[in-house]
């Protein structure tokens, strides 16, 4: 079976009543959580973007303290999975300053959770890609927002 492409769906879906579009995008949400979770975001959060980055800082704050310190190893691959969440509720909302406002807690939270963390070639190559993709998220913002940021982000140098 071949994959239909993103304007062959948009054509098919118009010619849909607006009760079948409820019972695809239903369908959709029951096989996959990410589309669960896209949905929701979709339904509930695209006019309070404010309280959707609060309740990723939480998750991802709560995700911070329940790090295994004691072993370098599951350090980084819990750091890793924290990443991936954070990634995938960027991807979510698609805005560049929600993406450098969970980028730069993430940064916080590790640089205030992961003491030495700069000792790990590994952690420290992460630590400055996520310093990166800030940057270029913000350089895509409006001049005021930019010059916040740019301050916010001479504090996260490690």
């Amino acid at each position: 079976m071949d994959t239909a492409s993103i304007s062959e769906l948009k054509r098919k879906l118009e010619t849909l009543s607006p009760k079948a579009i409820k019972e695809l995008c239903l369908r959709l949400a029951k096989y996959k959580k990410e589309n669960k979770e896209l949905l929701s975001y979709l339904l509930f959060y695209p006019d309070d973007e404010e309280s959707y980055i609060n309740e990723i800082k939480e998750e991802v704050s709560a995700a911070f303290k329940e790090i295994n310190l004691g072993s370098l190893h599951w350090a980084k691959k819990t750091i890793r999975k924290i990443l991936r969440t954070v990634t995938k509720y960027i991807k979510y909302s698609g805005n560049k300053q929600t993406e450098a406002e969970l980028l730069i807690h993430f940064c916080r939270e590790m640089k205030e959770k992961v003491k030495n963390f700069s000792r790990n070639a590994t952690l420290l190559n992460l630590y400055e890609r996520q310093l990166q993709r800030i940057q270029k998220a913000v350089a895509s913002l409006h001049e005021d927002l930019q010059y916040d940021y740019t301050t916010i982000i001479a504090t996260l140098e490690p």
